[in-house]
């Protein structure tokens, strides 16, 4: 069957769909935020596709698969077995990493397993067992007439006089040493070459090395059989070491018959994978748990308020409120002559030190007055705030206590591995010969390109290679393809849980392509998300590769490209949420843009477009936001200059360091100057600029909650207006029903049978859990009593489940509802509903409704807004509605600062600052700024070079500011 038929698909909007779609085919679903895309993708041919195929499987394996929902739909047919690759971060646990989830980490520790050599870590000799024919071989391919002496060291850098030695060696016929004695503990000496009867008498208390003379040759080809037998003759009485001098020269060769070094002994097991897994404790560093980094109190966090003295609060906690606590800071002051009031920063450092680590052995007489008045005085030492801290961090068994210490706690790489993860002996494991040999945590913290390259250029020798040719096959295989979706910039240790949502997408995409499998139906929610026009080349070709493969592969996607080069398009709208739901067009990308009913075919055609203004505004020099030398991460020493007032793009190729520079520096510098907040900026000198905002907003794409009580209406606030209307209607007052009754989450008013919910959940075990409607209150999630009270003809539950549109019309004569209804409604939202589940909103719609909560408060003008990719998931037509709405926060006096890849909303911006020239090492310096044209004629900028088609108009003025 060549086609997957559908008909009469009604999930969520759906509008009784009909559909053929070719199989083996790339395939766009595209359209309108929340006109069904999703729906049909995932909702419909992906749990279908799903479903059927576990349901093949024994009831036995099913109780352990996650099961899909059966979609209402009539009948498909031609599905393949579904794999869905959506927009969620990969994983919380601290010990997940790139290399864990793309399963390289795996290969990497069984290569260096079979064919890694071990060095010594104190060293940096190869540990490899020779046999003797190897030594005889050595020690010939030394120029012919070399003098040698061989070696057997017995003895080394150990106290004693070593008298019965000399002994035993001189009984056995041995009749020269050599001797280096050192001074102390120190091995200072220089070895001197005695016969047994000038041996000097060796100090009990200094250190020895003791070498035995086996035998003094000339290098030539005849002395085969000789240096056998003396090479023998030092590995036995050296416990399997032996050394061959140069004499002239000094030069030393070291032998061991042994897996060991030479000169220290040191040596290791074999090598096993599980050596090089940091979450193995056989490779785990000891110290750090095999997790990199370590927590500690933070002097800078525990201080948080340097410029207060110890009694006005400088340490939470340990103020004059505090009584027991402050007693002993007095004492202190008593004892070393400070003053309690004066600024902590301005203490001597002898005195902050003792304050924050304790007195070490010093005892102090303390003094305390009890509740009667009476003083004890006691004298003991002081522990420190810090270690006191510890203490209580160690010792308590409350959740609550922790959590409250744990904000004066900050990480720091493990100094023991230095971040790596991996204990001593993993670490001095090398692959490669000579200046190439590298251990498993270097190939680890390199960008993906350059890992790739080692591997590339990796070669073996003799048996070595055929054991790790396949293994580096596969190494070769999947890094490849994680540097063909864009994630070049990305290294192996990377921790899974700082990964972005497009980030760790691709990364799933990537370990799918290297599975090889056929046959299949991918479904991809928005793979282009945070990639830069440079890399959507390389991901569609990606994608165009997995559906070569034989496979079905079908993206929700509103990227151009990728809908220009799609082999069918399915258009869906008209509009979204209730008005949508149908299928407008569908084809091949020529047949919908020649569809007149096609929104999508407009923007691609041209009718329609998004505008950019006549006039730029012009920055004024006198109002800047300046970063001074930011240099986090992957920033090069770099010095920001924001506009304020304006709207700023900051673009850049995935990982070239914008996230940093704002998200991490930029946001949480402002946030700890306009509230004291304690997380800590990444590195920079200084910021200038403060004194023009009053607030700093950061509307990111994090859910709105994570419960399913949480919802737009109780998020926005809206829910709260809703309630008190609801408590004032005559009915309600005759009742004495207050707000509180028409909350869902509190008891009164709610459906007690369902406790809010509106269904109840029934575990069926080896099928999905069904949630059914509650038989009380039939799904609406009050109680009768409540449902009875009436505005305008509707109950609570009625208004919740109005779409917002719906809801503006109903309450326009409410000004305070209207009025955040129609900033929904301004970003695009009406079609969601009111008391929608928060958990069901997708990351766009999240931010979206985050921002219309901004824009519906009082604004004063002075706030800084950073937006971290807000057209994920907008439909062309979606863009221009929020363009128009971050124009209108402009317009009132804000600076409003985006990270965009989305050339439409770059080229509306009034600034652009660009990133790059790469991501990640390659990273991190601003290439170009300026207004978009200037940045579009910057030879430099990869933003440029993709800005510069869609600012074909002429030349135009640039407006004073």
């Amino acid at each position: 069957m060549e086609q997957i038929r559908i008909r009469g698909a009604r999930t969520h909007n759906l509008k009784n769909v009909n559909l053929d779609l070719p199989r083996h085919k790339l395939i766009v679903i595209t359209g309108l935020s929340g006109s069904g895309k999703s729906s049909l993708a995932f909702d419909t041919l992906y749990a279908e596709g799903q479903r059927r195929y576990v349901e093949s499987l024994s009831a036995y394996a099913r109780q352990f698969l996650q099961l899909m929902e059966k979609p209402d739909v009539d009948l498909i047919e031609g599905l393949s077995p579904a794999i869905s690759i959506e927009q969620k971060a990969t994983s919380h646990n601290p010990r997940s990493t790139v290399g864990t989830v793309t399963e390289i980490h795996d290969y990497l520790r069984l290569l260096y397993a079979r064919v890694g050599t071990p060095y010594c870590p104190d060293h940096d000799i190869p540990l490899e067992a020779q046999s003797v024919s190897q030594m005889v071989d050595a020690a010939l391919a030394l120029p012919e007439d070399t003098k040698l002496m061989i070696l057997a060291p017995v003895v080394a850098n150990r106290k004693g006089e070593h008298a019965e030695l000399f002994e035993d060696m001189q009984a056995q016929g041995f009749v020269r040493f050599r001797v280096r004695s050192g001074g102390g503990t120190a091995n200072e000496g220089v070895a001197k070459i005695y016969e047994v009867d000038s041996l000097p008498k060796l100090k009990k208390n200094d250190k020895h090395t003791i070498d035995v003379v086996v035998d003094r040759l000339k290098v030539r080809a005849d002395m085969k059989q000789r240096l056998a037998e003396s090479f023998e003759t030092a590995l036995r009485l050296a416990d399997g070491r032996a050394i061959a001098l140069e004499m002239d020269t000094d030069r030393e060769h070291l032998f061991s018959s042994k897996f060991a070094c030479p000169i220290c002994s040191y040596s290791l097991q074999e090598l096993e994978p599980r050596l090089f897994s940091f979450n193995n404790p056989m490779g785990a560093c000891p110290e750090c748990d095999g997790l990199g980094q370590i927590t500690f109190f933070d002097p800078k966090r525990v201080v948080a308020h340097p410029s207060l003295s110890l009694a006005a609060g400088a340490v939470k906690g340990w103020d004059r409120r505090n009584q027991f606590y402050f007693q002993m800071l007095q004492s202190l002051a008593a004892f070393y002559d400070f003053d309690i009031d004066t600024a902590f920063e301005d203490l001597p450092e002898k005195i902050r030190k003792v304050l924050l680590f304790g007195s070490g052995k010093q005892t102090i007489p303390f003094s305390y007055i009890n509740e009667r008045g009476r003083t004890t005085i006691r004298e003991h030492v002081f522990e420190g705030i810090i270690p006191n801290l510890e203490r209580r961090y160690r010792e308590t068994d409350s959740v609550a206590v922790r959590e409250e210490l744990a904000k004066y706690q900050n990480n720091q790489p493990c100094p023991s591995c230095d971040g790596t993860r991996l204990r001593r002996e993993a670490r001095y494991v090398r692959i490669g010969a000579g200046d190439h040999a590298r251990g498993i945590y270097e190939i680890s913290s390199w960008p993906l390109r350059d890992a790739l390259g080692y591997f590339d250029g990796l070669t073996l020798d003799g048996a070595k290679r055929e054991i790790a040719d396949k293994v580096i096959k596969e190494i070769v295989a999947r890094l490849t393809f994680l540097n063909n979706v864009g994630l070049d910039y990305l290294s192996l240790e990377r921790s899974a849980e700082t990964l972005s949502g497009g980030e760790a997408q691709r990364i799933r995409l990537a370990s799918q392509i290297g599975s090889g499998l056929t046959g299949v139906m991918y479904v991809l929610d928005e793979p282009s998300i945070g990639l830069h026009q440079r890399d959507n080349d390389r991901l569609i070709a990606t994608l165009k590769h997995l559906r070569d493969l034989g496979n079905s592969v079908i993206v929700v996607e509103h990227d151009e490209d990728m809908i220009r080069t799609a082999d069918y398009v399915v258009d869906m709208g008209p509009g979204a949420g209730e008005h949508g739901g149908v299928v407008v067009a569908e084809g091949t990308p020529k047949q919908v843009q020649a569809n007149p009913q096609s929104l999508t075919g407009q923007y691609l055609v041209g009718k329609r477009t998004i505008e950019y203004p006549d006039e730029r505004i012009a920055p004024d020099p006198e109002r800047m936001l300046r970063i001074v030398d930011a240099h986090g991460n992957n920033l090069k020493h770099v010095d920001l200059e924001l506009p304020v007032g304006l709207l700023t793009c900051i673009t850049g190729v995935s990982g070239s360091g914008k996230s940093t520079l704002i998200n991490d520096t930029l946001y949480h510098a402002v946030a700890r100057h306009l509230y004291g907040s304690s997380a800590e900026p990444a590195a920079h000198e200084a910021i200038e600029g403060l004194e023009h905002f009053d607030k700093v907003i950061n509307v990111d794409q994090s859910p709105i909650g994570r419960t399913p009580r949480s919802n737009p209406a109780t998020y926005t606030g809206l829910f709260t207006p809703i309630r008190e209307l609801f408590a004032g209607v005559p009915t309600a007052k005759e009742r004495g029903y207050d707000p509180g009754r028409f909350s869902f989450n509190v008891k009164g008013g709610r459906c007690e049978a369902c406790q809010g919910d509106g269904v109840l959940k029934v575990e069926m075990h080896f099928l999905p859990d069904v949630y059914v409607p509650c038989d009380v209150c039939h799904g609406k999630r009050y109680n009768r009593e409540t449902l009875e009270v009436l505005y305008k003809g509707k109950n609570v539950s009625e208004v919740l489940d109005m779409t917002v549109e719906q809801a503006y019309e109903f309450f326009s004569a409410v000004p305070v509802i209207a009025r955040k209804l129609k900033t929904l409604l301004d970003v695009g939202l009406g079609y969601i509903r009111l008391g929608q589940s928060a958990t069901t909103l997708s990351g766009g719609e999240a931010q979206r409704v985050k921002l219309s909560l901004e824009l519906s408060k009082r604004d004063t003008g002075r706030t800084l807004y950073i937006l971290d990719e807000p057209t994920t998931g907008l439909h062309f037509h979606d863009i221009a509605l929020l363009l128009e709405v971050i124009h209108r926060l402009r317009d009132q006096g804000n600076t409003v600062v985006i990270i965009e890849h989305n050339l439409d909303v770059i080229k509306t911006a009034d600034w652009v600052i660009d990133l790059g020239p790469e991501g990640g090492a390659g990273g991190g310096q601003i290439i170009a700024q300026g207004t978009p044209e200037q940045v579009a004629k910057t030879k430099a900028s990869f933003t440029g070079k993709y800005l510069a088609p869609l600012l074909k108009r002429p030349a135009r003025k640039v407006a004073a500011g």
